[in-house]
């Protein structure tokens, strides 16, 4: 059984148990010591959330002021990680997926503040289009122009000192749009790479912390 599996019934033998004082508690004493368990991971897991928190704020704020005034840049604090945005025109002219020159500068002002702020995390780098159909370009879909366009950013980042082992890229071609496509100015937004300092908790570990809070505002 996995640990999140373990520590999710023992979650649920708290819930059932939360009625009762522990110290007239009359079951195994095998129970009682999955609860203190239980009691001790939730509380190492909040104070690494709330660490995390922290660590990724600072991160953001010195990004926020290393790429003040560029332009098609933007910054943001998402469930996911630490998000930078790049509109793909400002890394890459159309059709290509060789970084510009022009964009070596503010690639350059992420990875000082991966390299300086954030270097024990995993770093996702997302290629994303809108839904125009490859013309004119060797691509032979926009499947393999987000993917190259995503894995020239990791080779970009390797090459300035990111550890490889942190770093991963995905295409996800038209498929993952943030606004309609029925635009010039949201067929732009959608043209985007993402580079996503990761957290250092798990998915799992997550929605397991998520899982007990609920059922602690349940209890209350």
């Amino acid at each position: 059984m996995s640990r999140v599996r373990i520590l999710t019934s023992i979650l649920a033998l708290t819930f059932i148990l939360s009625g009762c004082a522990i110290g007239i508690y009359k079951g195994r004493p095998s129970d009682l010591k999955k609860i203190e368990d239980l009691r001790a991971e939730v509380e190492r897991l909040k104070l690494l959330k709330d660490q995390e928190r922290r660590e990724l704020e600072a991160a953001k704020a010195e990004l926020e002021k290393r790429l003040r005034g560029e332009k098609g840049v933007a910054v943001d604090l998402e469930e996911r990680g630490l998000v930078v945005t790049f509109v793909a025109e400002v890394l890459f002219d159309s059709g290509k997926a060789k970084i510009r020159d022009k964009a070596y500068n503010v690639l350059d002002k992420v990875t000082k503040v991966i390299n300086e702020k954030v270097a024990d995390r995993n770093i996702a780098i997302e290629g994303h289009t809108d839904n125009e159909p490859i013309k004119y370009s060797g691509w032979k879909s926009n499947w393999e122009l987000s993917t190259a366009r995503a894995n020239a950013v990791l080779h970009y980042l390797e090459d300035k000192g990111v550890e490889p082992r942190r770093l991963r890229a995905t295409g996800y071609g038209e498929y993952r749009p943030v606004t309609s496509n029925d635009t010039p100015e949201g067929r732009q937004k959608n043209r985007r790479v993402e580079i996503i300092i990761l957290p250092k908790m798990t998915r799992e570990e997550t929605e397991f912390l998520k899982r007990h809070e609920m059922e602690e505002e349940y209890i209350k």
